[in-house]
């Protein structure tokens, strides 16, 4: 039943977007390409440590990776933006109701996409674990202690309260991309995550 429904919003909403439109379609790339762009890049300095051998450093390579990161979601943001101005209104969405329910969403977006950066630090959110640059124990403050991953809901939600207050059918229509982008994301970087730290509180790392 739910796969019915998520279908049929699916296809509701690709009757107000056009997927040829040039500003959809960078909007599109940029969402696909960063998460990519990041896991690829990261694992290859975590195998060859290329990138801390070119900087002289792994902490200068991490925050290198980082403005590169940091650029890339500016671009993707302007992207995603543009692709909802192109493109029609949902006259349904365009009331101040909608209006104070996407303020609210951008509200709780930013605060757990703040509070998991104060939480990590620059290179804990900038993938500094695969530098070798890692923390005594993984964070389980707040917000890490009321949901898994807040940086990336967090964003998500920024994108889906930014689409709700444009009105914007094309703006959901990719933040439901941003999402499913950032759980193959996350099923790609959690076993990571999980594996290093677990070798760090082994008894033969301590030992070692």
């Amino acid at each position: 039943m739910n796969l019915w429904a998520d279908l049929y919003v699916m296809t509701w909403l690709l009757g107000y977007v056009d997927p040829s439109d040039p500003c959809f379609v960078a909007a599109i790339l940029t969402i696909t390409f960063n998460p990519l762009f990041w896991n690829v890049v990261a694992r290859w300095e975590q195998k060859t440590r290329q990138l801390s051998r070119a900087f002289r450093s792994p902490y200068l390579a991490c925050y290198s990776l980082g403005a590169a990161i940091l650029l890339l979601n500016v671009l993707r943001s302007h992207c995603f933006t543009q692709a909802m101005l192109s493109q029609p209104k949902m006259e349904s969405l365009d009331n101040p109701t909608a209006y104070c329910v996407g303020l609210a969403l951008l509200g709780v977006g930013s605060t757990f996409v703040l509070s998991s950066f104060f939480a990590l630090g620059f290179t804990g959110t900038f993938l500094g674990d695969y530098f070798g640059i890692l923390k005594e124990a993984r964070v389980t403050t707040f917000p890490f202690n009321v949901l898994d991953n807040p940086m990336y809901w967090g964003s998500t939600a920024n994108y889906l309260g930014w689409a709700v207050i444009h009105a914007s059918p094309t703006g959901l229509l990719l933040t439901a991309v941003v999402a499913l982008v950032y759980m193959v994301a996350i099923l790609y970087e959690e076993p990571f995550t999980a594996q290093i730290y677990q070798q760090k509180a082994s008894p033969s790392h301590k030992r070692s």
